[in-house]
């Protein structure tokens, strides 16, 4: 993935042309589930393929960054009314873990 505001390829450094889209997962409150389409861009020195982030998702995550957001910073617990089985307290506990990983 790569940030929405990128105008370079990371590997190459070749630019961007506009490829297509695909539909994104993401869980919110109270177990809902939604999807998002998501732009995928194409490097046109070394062909490959990049998802565009948005500031609605971490990538490799199906919850809304918001979510996760409020479980790094500590405003959701398992103890926090909505939240009390979603997300469960081990990936809660794997969020916090990798709280380096997911900010960056």
């Amino acid at each position: 993935m790569i940030k929405e505001n990128e105008e370079v390829c990371p590997n190459c450094g070749g630019s961007f042309k506009y490829y297509d889209k695909v539909q994104r997962i993401v869980r919110t409150k109270n177990r809902m589930t939604s999807y998002i389409l998501l732009r995928r861009l194409k490097c046109m020195t070394c062909y490959k393929v990049y998802r565009v982030a948005t500031d609605e998702i971490f990538p490799y995550k199906q919850y809304e960054a918001e979510l996760i957001r409020g479980v790094l910073e500590g405003l959701i617990t398992s103890d926090t009314l909505g939240y009390e089985d979603y997300p469960c307290e081990m990936t809660m506990t794997r969020w916090r873990y990798s709280q380096g990983k997911l900010l960056l």
